[in-house]
């Protein structure tokens, strides 16, 4: 189980990474995946899996652009760092498609970091907010409402990985 003060220190150890490697690389756009799992426990087989197929996707979709990988697993969360040749609006509409359109995407979170080190938007490219893994209402009402319980969504993430990974 992890704490708040863990979650805090993972995201600025996350960030430092992002504007390192936006300085040593300004020709390239920084792609970042993390998984969404709720709740205190962050790191799981499960989580892993999903990270690694958002992955292996975006390695495939990037295919010869991408030159620098980095895959961090730890307590606080699995993390995917990319640079890529490809656009930073180019990168986005690809990030945004896998994240709508896979079955596994509404659990992945992938950004572009634009050069100023702040993620471009879904809005800017026209894109709703994200939406509930339960019901499909705004994400963001649900989570800070509460509407359901810890134990609603794993059981929904663990019946979304075992449905994917058994087909494939």
């Amino acid at each position: 189980m992890i704490t708040l003060d863990q979650l805090l220190a993972a995201r600025d150890s996350r960030r430092e990474l992002q504007l390192r490697l936006l300085s040593s690389h300004p020709e390239k756009t920084l792609v970042v995946l993390t998984v969404n799992i709720p709740g205190s426990e962050k790191r799981s087989r499960e989580s892993y899996d999903i990270g690694m197929e958002g992955v292996r996707l975006l390695c495939g979709l990037l295919a010869g652009r991408d030159n620098l990988k980095i895959i961090r697993d730890f307590n606080t969360g699995f993390e995917a760092f990319l640079l890529t040749s490809l656009g930073e609006e180019d990168a986005k509409r690809l990030c945004v498609g896998i994240e709508e359109e896979h079955p596994l995407g509404r659990l992945m979170d992938i950004d572009v970091i634009g050069h100023d080190g702040v993620p471009l938007s879904r809005k800017r490219f026209g894109r709703e907010a994200r939406r509930c893994l339960m019901c499909g209402e705004d994400a963001r009402i649900c989570m800070r409402s509460g509407r359901h319980t810890l134990q609603e969504l794993t059981h929904k993430i663990h019946q979304m990985h075992n449905e994917y990974f058994q087909r494939t």
